[in-house]
């Protein structure tokens, strides 16, 4: 076990000997032995022995030491006022947190003072906001398989299930497939901070980032897990579709409840230490199983959606990055430059959060896509509307989170102002949608309940500015309880009794210095300076001796206070009081403030989407149905994938010019072999036809002058150059892995992008596996494919493949550099133009100018290479290592094997470090 886990060893040994505050310690690290524990001291979390030195190092923060009768032990604390920041440090570190509060006021004890833990923390379960990304869920997951009791050794093809539940909003998600790369697709379609794994389901699926958790596998029983969902909702089976989803349901609540439940307030009338310890860290209860204890139960959670992944457009881990839908991969230079840092123009989270659902899950189904922009197309012509909405959708607090805190009892009394005020601005809100024109805006008009009721409580309960702490009173508005109010008149009146006497006493004692004051220790005093003691009335009994005064009170003033004093703390505790009924009200209408929540985060996405679209001059798509057989309505084939001046969403956003380029695939033309020199654009522009499919079936308008396509199923991506050295994996072997789940998963409805395959490998061997793959896409898989390549030979093979076509991005050489006009036409490119990018990267001259004589030397042969008729024949390999002699310069023969090495290197593809490295062998090979 990690040293900074569990209870200390030091501690442990003499565990009858410690102090009574050490032994809450170590009792509590033993309990939650899977968290470093935060034990409050005063002012302080404070942590001991391994736990310290571990903290110290990862926070940068001072290892000290504490001692006492029973030995040293090292020490290290954060101040509990800024403990957030700290938190989220250890769980970036790996590591999760039990936080350790006092539930006792030190004054109120004459022992030790109680702690319990009333937070446990993990990276999946987070509530707290400072810890939270606003614009994005953060879900924890639980994988399970369909079979309790399956042999993972045999039933690789098993169903698996995963649930995905954020904990901070309610989003409850399940799905299920048979092949488990669709569930490793799922999981980093929605990055889950953390997972659950069940018995014998494989736990490689969740990628680095993903903290697996160790848990309790009773957790994953069908009948536990069914009895727990049970308690959520009425019927479970119908909502689900296997054993193995309800396992990964259960198990998942199961897991949040563990996490959130048994935990302190905080305030008064919600805590106590009977159960703060209740649950065990790792082990849970047969009771916490069965059935949701004690303010545990997340009443919030009200909706639990089954979704199948094949009805949206799929999106791989490896897609997602190649895209920079969400993460940039620093090619732009900026780390906003992604597809949603362009998209991205949400007044409030709740739409932030809901347009990043819709990147990650683009729409297959023509219908739904199409409503979606007939919404933005109103919104973008609509101006007046669009930047109305915008101004009052900024005034909309995070609804979803918000009632999660109110459900859980967290909520304070601004966090209900916050639900006044977006309640405020919901009328006008609807009225601007009143008059909608497209469907799905008038449907939004109808869901945006403005909830009168509940902000009518709200304006009668709440005053406008409340304090942040709810049990010290001035929370609950004038007027709104009868008995309050009189407790209030009491302790105002008795508090101007008080503001008089001093006057009133400086007139009947003749003493001018005399003054009324008050502190917390004593209370209400009168003050006499020492000169004036002789005229003291001789009902003024001394309370407090001073250096200089005196302080006293009397009778009558000690009567007063006792009644100012007592009316203010029944006012408190009934403020108190009334303060928890109302959050209690509120949190009865959660599934309304959801429905409410839920309309607004998609108007704000709609409106995000119009704004980007008139910002940037987008067009509206043209998505073209399928008819019944299958065949695109328009008569091009099963496939029409045309853009006129498209641009790279990204790119334009991060360039000063950017060159529109087109694009037309049909049944006809499906595989495009593109070619050109690196920096001309071919990357760029082959991720440009893939963002716009991908907006286009978001439902977005998209950077072109025109588009029209049918929508793809699936986006594959091979992309750049990465390798995995911790897998054991290199470059080339990535990019085999890659490649294979695209020629194993890939149809005719798939779009893919290829780029340079072949590399790391010999020239002769990455040639024959593109030619093969482009083969093998154009005749049995039969998807859009973009084919980048500096293996020229493999333009040849469009002549022999009826739907392969060639592109090229053309340029020029004035004065010897290099001009790039980044603009694609058809047909292959001349050359790669290797040494002229090499020269423009400052290569150095004599570099330069050898390579230009070696490139110039292989020039004879390599023609003879892309003439011999094994280069692009379908029937035969790239290279033929029998070729026949040939002549050298001085009248000899080059040797057969220096000879296929010659015709078999891909000069242009080569450093001009690489080249000198081959030429120097060569001719070592030929003086032999």
């Amino acid at each position: 076990m990690d040293p900074a886990l569990g209870p200390p060893d030091a501690m442990a040994e003499k565990r009858d000997e410690l102090t009574p505050m050490m032994a809450q310690y170590h009792d509590l690290c033993a309990r939650y032995d899977d968290a470093i524990v935060l034990f409050q001291v005063g002012d302080f979390y404070e942590t001991f022995c391994g736990a310290a030195e571990r903290s110290a190092r990862i926070l940068e923060i001072a290892l000290t030491s504490r001692e006492d009768s029973t030995g040293e032990y090292p020490m290290a604390g954060i101040p509990i006022d800024s403990a957030e920041s700290y938190i989220e440090d250890l769980l970036e570190a790996g590591y999760r947190v039990a936080v350790a509060d006092q539930v006792e006021e030190p004054g109120e004890t004459s022992g030790v003072v109680e702690r319990a833990v009333t937070r446990v923390i993990t990276p999946g379960t987070l509530t707290e906001d400072e810890l939270l990304a606003s614009d994005d869920n953060n879900f924890v997951a639980a994988v399970a398989r369909g079979s309790g009791d399956a042999d993972p050794a045999t039933t690789a093809d098993a169903e698996l299930a995963l649930a995905l539940l954020d904990v901070s909003t309610g989003d409850f998600l399940a799905t299920s497939s048979d092949s488990r790369e669709a569930i490793a697709d799922e999981i980093s379609r929605f990055a889950p901070a953390e997972a659950v794994v069940g018995p014998d389901a494989p736990t490689d699926l969740c990628p680095d980032g993903c903290m697996v958790t160790p848990y309790d596998e009773r957790a994953f029983d069908r009948e536990l897990a069914g009895e727990k969902l049970a308690t959520y909702f009425r019927n479970p089976d119908a909502l689900l579709a296997s054993d193995a989803e309800i396992r990964a349901c259960g198990a998942v609540l199961a897991y949040a409840e563990y996490v959130r439940g048994g935990a302190h307030e905080g305030e008064r009338g919600e805590s106590g230490s009977d159960d703060a310890d209740s649950t065990d860290a790792t082990e849970p209860s047969d009771d916490s199983l069965e059935a949701p204890a004690d303010g545990t139960h997340l009443e919030y959670l009200t909706h639990l959606t089954r979704y199948d992944p094949r009805e949206y457009l799929l999106l791989d881990a490896v897609a997602l990055r190649s895209l920079e839908l969400f993460d940039p991969r620093g090619v732009y230079g900026r780390d906003d430059a992604t597809l949603v840092g362009v998209l991205d123009e949400t007044a409030s989270a709740l739409g932030g959060r809901k347009l990043r659902d819709w990147l990650r899950r683009p729409l297959l189904e023509p219908a739904r896509i199409e409503a979606r922009l007939d919404a933005v197309e109103e919104l973008t012509n609509a101006v007046r509307t669009r930047e109305r909405l915008h101004d009052l959708l900024r005034n909309v607090y995070d609804l979803e989170r918000l009632i999660g805190r109110i459900s859980r009892e967290r909520a304070n009394a601004r966090d209900l102002r916050s639900l006044h005020e977006t309640l405020a601005v919901v009328p006008e809100i609807r009225e601007q949608v009143a008059d909608a024109d497209c469907e799905r805006l008038a449907s939004l008009h109808e869901s945006l309940d403005p909830l009168a009721d509940v902000r009518e409580l709200l304006a009668d309960a709440i005053v406008d500015e409340p304090p942040i702490e709810i049990t010290e009173g001035g929370i609950i508005a004038e007027g709104y309880d009868e008995d309050l109010d009189r407790l209030r008149a009491t302790a105002r009146d008795g508090k101007q009794w008080i503001d008089d006497l001093e006057a009133r006493e400086r007139e009947r004692t003749g003493i001018d210095s005399l003054k009324v004051g008050h502190n917390s220790v004593h209370g209400y005093y009168i003050e006499v300076t020492n000169a004036n003691l002789e005229a003291v009335p001789e009902n003024y009994q001394r309370r407090q001796t001073l250096k200089n005064s005196e302080r006293f009170v009397t009778p009558e003033l000690k009567d007063r206070e006792d009644e100012i004093v007592g009316a203010q703390e029944r006012a408190d505790d009934l403020e108190y009081e009334l303060f928890c009924n109302v959050r209690r009200d509120i949190a009865a209408e959660v599934e309304r403030v959801q429905a409410l929540a839920d309309a607004l985060a998609t108007l704000d996405g709609l409106v995000s989407l119009a704004t980007a679209a008139a910002q940037y001059d987008y067009c509206r798509p043209a998505i073209v149905a399928r008819d019944g057989s299958g065949q695109a309505s328009g008569g091009d084939g099963d496939r029409i994938l045309e853009i006129e001046g498209g641009r790279h969403p990204v790119v334009e956003r991060t360039q000063e010019s950017f060159v529109p380029n087109n694009a037309r695939f049909t049944d006809d033309r499906r595989l495009a072999v593109i070619t050109g020199p690196n920096m001309s654009g071919k990357s760029t522009y082959m991720r440009q036809v893939a963002q716009i499919v991908l907006l286009a079936q978001v439902g977005s308008f998209v950077p072109a002058q025109s588009a029209r396509l049918t929508p793809v199923n699936r986006i594959f991506t091979r992309v750049g150059a990465s390798d995995d050295i911790a897998g054991g994996r290199s470059t080339f072997m990535v990019e085999m892995d890659e490649l294979a789940t695209i020629l194993g998963e890939a149809d005719e409805r798939s779009l893919v992008l290829l780029d340079e395959v072949g590399r790391g490998t010999s020239t002769a061997d990455g040639m024959a596996i593109a030619q093969a793959i482009t083969e093998h896409l154009h005749d049995a898989v039969g998807a859009t494919t973009l084919f980048a390549t500096h293996h020229h030979p493999l333009t040849e093979l469009t002549d022999a493949l009826e739907g392969a076509f060639t592109l090229h991005f053309e340029v020029e050489q004035v004065d010897g550099e290099v001009v790039f006009h980044h603009e694609i036409v058809p047909g292959a490119a001349s050359g790669s133009y290797g040494v002229e990018v090499a020269t423009a990267a400052g290569v150095p001259e004599d570099v330069v100018e050898r390579s230009r004589e070696l490139v110039a030397a292989a020039e004879p042969l390599e023609s003879g290479a892309l003439e011999d008729d094994s280069i692009g024949s379908r029937s035969a390999a790239v290279s033929d290592p029998t070729l026949s002699p040939s002549a050298t310069a001085d009248g000899g023969d080059i040797p057969t094997d220096v000879a296929a090495e010659l015709r078999a290197l891909d000069l242009a593809h080569l450093t001009p470090v690489e080249a000198l490295t081959e030429l120097d062998r060569l001719k070592q090979l030929l003086e032999k």
